[in-house]
């Protein structure tokens, strides 16, 4: 299928006691809702991801400092990634949302494996600092979940399932 990516710039605060999964929900639901503005009879596709440690978000590090504190605290956990997609119909204003969860176990890894993956990755703008789908793999000891495409940002079996509920054949 023919598509255009937009990168929405929208706040990601979190509202007051507002639960993760519920977070990932409404940033991946806003955000479709922004690119709605510029692509009024289009079908969008909004994502998100939080990053859960202990009941405590974990969110995108900006930097190698924070990223590094991450990675520590991570170290020989398991960490929750709630990754939302939202299936937004422009000209009719119809959604269909979908939560991820996603369970990691972190490896205990050492503080100088945490450092040369963040040298060579620079995963400042993921959720928890994890971008598995390059070297964080070796910081990884296993993955639990029913969409192995989650955890890399946009949950494609679950995408699927919303086409589908939107009446799209996708191998057509």
């Amino acid at each position: 299928m023919p598509y255009t990516a937009v990168a929405p710039v929208i706040d990601e605060s979190p509202l007051p006691q507002e639960a993760p999964d519920a977070l990932a929900l409404r940033l991946a639901a806003e955000k479709a809702r922004k690119v709605a503005q510029w692509h009024n009879d289009a079908l969008i596709i909004g994502s998100d991801q939080v990053a859960v440690l202990n009941g405590m978000r974990l969110g995108k590090p900006g930097d190698y400092e924070q990223a590094r504190q991450q990675l520590a605290e991570m170290r020989g956990q398991a960490v929750i990634f709630h990754t939302a997609v939202c299936l937004l119909d422009a000209s009719t204003g119809r959604t269909w949302l979908e939560n991820v969860p996603t369970t990691v176990h972190f490896r205990n890894f050492t503080i100088a494996q945490a450092e040369r993956y963040l040298q060579a990755e620079e995963p400042y703008d993921c959720a928890g600092s994890a971008k598995i789908e390059g070297l964080g793999i070796v910081l990884v000891e296993r993955v639990l979940t029913d969409d192995p495409t989650a955890l890399i940002g946009l949950p494609l079996v679950a995408l699927v399932s919303l086409l589908q509920q939107a009446g799209m054949e996708v191998l057509d």
